[in-house]
């Protein structure tokens, strides 16, 4: 069954300052978003009011998950029904094992949909097992992801992220999503900070949950990520709207034209930069470009 992330006008910001501004965006089960723009744009912030991180006021719009309201939920009851984030930075944790640590939050995602317990809220993802777990079946599971990861197998005795490196994290966040099969992912930048070697490794354990029981919204500056997990959809955000939306060759035209290019087509008179006219192939300044992106408001 096909899961549907529904986004409608969102408006929210931190510390009294609105960052999101009326954003639109339906991330479903076997489709992979990527979303991109300028520090700054509110990337970051969607990804952080989508997990229900309480630092961020929502003051507008939906947000819901195959109908039921996903603003109203926890962060942990989110995550039950089956929301996963990949942390841009992840935090450690002392004294808890990456072992111990995978181990409960599976426990967890078994719970019964159907049933309540005096461990947490109950999950409603269809992903998530009925039944016990059991230690073999569990490190069997854990030591073939992290072989898959390519990370040393004595990670599983050491506090989650504790002393590991840039590289280690990122690699730690798509072990998680391996084990826990979220149904939509919000990948934030997990591509930030990793070598070639890295980025591949990181990107395979993304292209190993592709398929019709997950979608996922990848959040980057990037293109060279993109290279190795190709999006069905891309989407240009700026000052806290999507505002270009279009596939793949939507990245290419990005890099060569760098935000100038989208604050002109947003209206920005203050960060509008003229655009020449290089002459190589491409959507120049001015020319319809409905061909291959769709502007904030309706198709050009």
């Amino acid at each position: 069954m096909k899961r549907s992330l529904n986004i409608r006008g969102l408006s929210a910001g931190i510390e009294g300052k609105r960052i999101l501004e009326g954003l639109d965006l339906e991330v479903k089960t076997g489709e992979i978003h990527a979303l991109m723009g300028p520090n700054g744009s509110g990337k970051s912030t969607l990804a952080n009011v989508l997990a229900g991180n309480p630092a961020y006021v929502v003051s507008g719009g939906s947000v819901d998950l195959d109908g039921e309201d996903f603003l109203a939920l926890s962060a942990s009851e989110r995550a039950l029904r089956g929301l996963y984030l990949a942390f841009q930075y992840p935090v450690e944790i002392p004294g808890v094992t990456v072992g111990r640590f995978l181990k409960r939050a599976l426990e967890l995602r078994q719970v019964p949909a159907d049933t309540a317990t005096d461990s947490g809220p109950r999950t409603s993802d269809p992903r998530a097992r009925e039944g016990g777990l059991s230690m073999g079946d569990y490190v069997k599971r854990l030591r073939e992801a992290m072989a898959y990861m390519e990370m040393d197998q004595a990670f599983i005795n050491r506090y989650l992220n504790q002393g590991f490196s840039g590289g280690e994290k990122k690699r730690m966040e798509i072990l998680q999503m391996l084990m826990l099969k979220p149904s939509i992912a919000i990948l934030d930048e997990v591509d930030s900070g990793l070598d070639i070697d890295a980025l591949k490794v990181v990107a395979k354990g993304v292209n190993r949950l592709r398929g019709e029981g997950f979608g996922a919204l990848l959040v980057t500056h990037y293109q060279r990520i993109l290279d190795e997990v190709a999006p069905d959809f891309v989407h240009v955000m700026y000052k806290g709207k999507i505002v270009l939306s279009g596939g793949p060759e939507l990245v290419g035209e990005l890099e060569r034209r760098g935000y100038d290019w989208v604050a002109e087509l947003a209206g920005d008179d203050n960060r509008r930069n003229a655009i020449v006219d290089d002459g190589r192939d491409g959507v120049e300044s001015g020319a319809p470009i409905g061909a291959f992106v769709t502007v904030a408001g309706g198709a050009s």
